[in-house]
This record gives C-alpha cells, structure tokens and sequence, in this order.
C-alpha cells in the first residue's frame, strides 16, 4: 500500500518524534519513519493512530489517484511570502462524522457575510472541552445561539454572542452543542 504519511506530517509542520509523541499510546520516531517509508507494513491500526496523531481521516494518509490536491507555492510569514522549502500539497477539507455547518448571512463580529464555519458535535459531557471558543446551542423552536461559551455551571452553559455590545446569555441543558473547529472564507 502506497501511504502519504510523509508528505501529510510535513505539511502539518510536524517531526518523527512529535507524531510518535501524538499517537496513542506513543510510539518512537523509528517506528514512524519505517511506517512513512515502507519498510514497516502500514495496517489499518497504524493508519488510524498516525491519522489521529496527525489530525486527519485516516483515507488522507492513502494515496488515492481521484483525489485533488493543492500545491503550496508560498509561505506566509512575519517577514512576507517566501518559496516553501520542501513541496507541500493540501487536501481539500472534508467534513468528519457528526459534523454540521453554519453559513453567514451577514457580517457580524469576526464573520464575514459568506464565511462557512464548520463545527464538531459535542454532547453535555463534553461541553467543557469548548471554554473559551465559539459554539452553537439548540433552543426551543428550531432556533439556535451562537457565541463564545465563557462559563458552565450546573448544567447551564454561559454564552457571549458574537457582535459588539452583546451581553452574556445562560442556556440551561441544552440536549447538544457544537464547537467550532474550521472557518472556509472565500477572498
């Protein structure tokens, strides 16, 4: 099998060590190195924990001759836009399991009218791993709030919506919430 698990850690800027760090349970940089190079037989449990280490879908790490890919022409820096030092080629996001979306009609905060925000689905034990970032909750009537969760409490999520002069908003057990993981703007 023809894996991309080299290109795939570079373009995430990441080391042999770091990725085998990442894994669980960690591994050594030896054993990454023999996985991206072939001389170590990549199972499907491989791809899984290298995939989970590297933030990805395990089906990024296989070569697949469909798939398109963008190439990195540039680097943005503090100092300007520099050649890439190595070749670097993206994939195009895909949506994981149990994923929903947002699209913004109009501009409000840091969204831009067009912006689609991409949120991972989080049920009300995992509402404190999204302190400090944006989330949607459901409410009656097939409405939603979106805002920044800044505190929970006793099944009572604090919510700053988006906007200036917001106040805050108490959202009592909400069945769900989703957290905000990737924005996509179109320029």
């Amino acid at each position: 099998m023809i894996t991309r698990i080299r290109e795939v850690r570079r373009s995430k800027g990441l080391t042999l060590e770091e990725v085998g760090h990442r894994c669980r349970p960690p591994t050594t940089a030896q054993t990454i190195g023999r996985l991206e190079t072939g001389t170590r037989t990549v199972s499907v449990g491989w791809l899984n924990r290298i995939a989970d280490a590297l933030g990805v879908d395990a089906g990024d790490l296989v070569d697949h001759p469909e798939r398109q890919e963008v190439p990195v022409v540039a680097v943005l820096g503090g100092s300007g836009a520099a050649a890439p030092r190595r070749t670097v080629e993206l994939v195009a996001p895909r949506p994981a399991a149990g994923q929903v979306a947002i699209t913004v009609a109009g501009s409000i905060g840091e969204y831009r009218t067009g912006d689609e925000i991409w949120c991972d689905r989080l049920g009300p034990d995992d509402f404190g791993k999204a302190l400090n970032r944006d989330v949607l909750v459901p409410r009656p009537a097939g409405r939603f709030l979106f805002g920044r969760l800044i505190g929970r409490e006793a099944g009572k999520l604090h919510l700053l919506p988006v906007g200036v002069g917001a106040r805050q908003l108490v959202i009592s057990d909400p069945p769900w919430g989703a957290v905000a993981v990737r924005l996509l703007r179109t320029l």
